[in-house]
């Protein structure tokens, strides 16, 4: 019995390492291997280490005594290659995310490595909540006040938002950021996503806005986006009473919220999206799209899963019938001069969003954007990566602070004046 058990777990450990590697995209399987992929791909070496105690327990309880057990001790030192070379990709996004986000110079007068503004060191990621996951909900030094409503939209259910902020008081105004969840623009909740980084900017001296918003099929399209203005307004009129600058306010989310943070950022004041509060100042100084979808004529309308949820469930319109909503909702429809900095966040075996797609945008918004646009593609990582603490989770969100924080004392130095292309390096 032994002798089959550990045979069996030797397979199911070398199918693992193989979808993580090399996840489907078929439909009919797309969700489950994406699943797999990716909680294999984050916690590799939690799952190198219980194949081990596995095999080892297999072998204390006999299994070499048959041919099977030979086997699937050799099937699980294989698979235990492959944990190995999961976690030799996770190591590489250390380097690939210092280079993109360490030296952002925003300024063309502002020399390579300096300073516009010497600051205490940040606080690094918690080397706890990589190692107990669950801790991600509470970090020393942060406070949340939840189930704020933000606004109250006619017939709808209210919407609400959670403030993370600094446990003390504020010297001078913090810099304010807008977290969106992701969800496919049909689910998906403040409290299941973006609190690791909620907890981690608010650590380092941040307010952070983690906002939910109207949901298809209850909402059609661009209610989704009008919602988040509203959380912009709201951010405007409420910012000082949680120790926030009113005037400095950025943006991130993860898939459809990656697309969301994108059009927020790239359709300040536009009055369409505005109704009813027009007068409102909704620019972003910065945006930290992960994963994001940026092209609705793109591959997305070429999948036809993909193509059904748009027309039947969120634009409620017909590709062929309305093209035009299909363009302006599309981040890359809004490209302009005046886009603000952009730090694009993808992993390069994304299988629900590949990073092909991040690269086509990035490569837009670099054409006509004077302000700096960088790229980082994670080595080794899935959608939705950052749903749980990881190694990598650390230094993306380590990477993200810097960037951020670069931004908003390039603000503070008063050179928000449109910087030329080449005042950042790019990766």
């Amino acid at each position: 019995m032994a002798s089959i058990t550990l045979l069996v777990l030797g397979v199911l450990s070398l199918l693992a390492v193989a979808n993580a590697l090399h996840a489907r995209r078929q439909w009919t399987v797309l969700m489950a291997s994406w699943a797999a992929s990716m909680l294999a791909l984050e916690f590799a070496p939690l799952f190198l280490v219980l194949a081990a105690a596995l095999t080892a327990w297999c072998v204390a309880a006999g299994a070499l005594a048959g041919a099977a057990g030979w086997a699937g001790l050799v099937i699980m030192a294989v698979s235990w290659i492959g944990w190995i070379e999961l976690i030799r990709r996770s190591l590489r996004c250390r380097g690939v995310l210092e280079a993109a986000g360490a030296d952002v110079r925003l300024d063309p007068e502002q020399a390579p490595g300096e300073q516009l503004d010497p600051r205490p060191a940040p606080a690094p990621f918690p080397l706890s909540h990589v190692l107990l996951p669950f801790l991600m909900f509470r970090r020393r030094g942060v406070t949340r006040t939840g189930g704020i409503v933000y606004h109250e939209p006619p017939g709808r259910w209210r919407l609400k938002l959670d403030v993370y902020r600094p446990a003390g008081p504020a010297p001078a105004p913090r810099p304010g950021i807008l977290q969106i969840h992701g969800g496919a623009w049909v689910m998906g909740s403040r409290r299941e996503q973006g609190i690791p980084l909620c907890n981690h900017l608010a650590a380092n001296g941040w307010v952070v806005l983690n906002a939910d918003y109207g949901l298809s099929p209850k909402v059609t399209w661009p209610e989704h986006l009008i919602d988040l203005k509203r959380a912009v307004a709201w951010y405007r009129e409420h910012a000082a009473e949680y120790g926030a600058d009113p005037g400095f306010l950025c943006v991130t989310g993860g898939s459809a919220g990656g697309h969301l943070a994108s059009m927020l950022a790239l359709t300040p004041n536009r009055p369409e999206y505005q109704p009813g509060f027009e007068d409102v100042d909704t620019t972003i100084h910065a945006a930290v799209p992960f994963y994001g979808v940026y092209d609705w004529l793109g591959d997305m309308t070429r999948m036809p899963a993909s193509r059904r949820l748009l027309e039947r469930l969120v634009v409620k319109r017909r590709l062929a019938d309305d093209r035009e909503a299909y363009e302006k909702g599309s981040p890359v429809h809004w490209i302009g001069p005046d886009a603000p900095p952009f730090f694009v966040i993808n992993g390069d075996v994304d299988t629900l969003t590949p990073v092909e797609e991040a690269d086509r945008f990035v490569e837009r918004l670099r054409a006509v954007s004077p302000r700096p646009v960088v790229l980082a593609r994670l080595p080794g990582a899935q959608h939705a990566f950052d749903l749980l603490p990881s190694y990598r989770v650390a230094r993306t969100l380590e990477a993200v602070e810097r960037f951020l924080s670069a931004v908003h004392r390039h603000h503070l130095a008063g050179r928000d004046r449109g910087p030329g292309r080449d005042a950042v390096r790019q990766y």
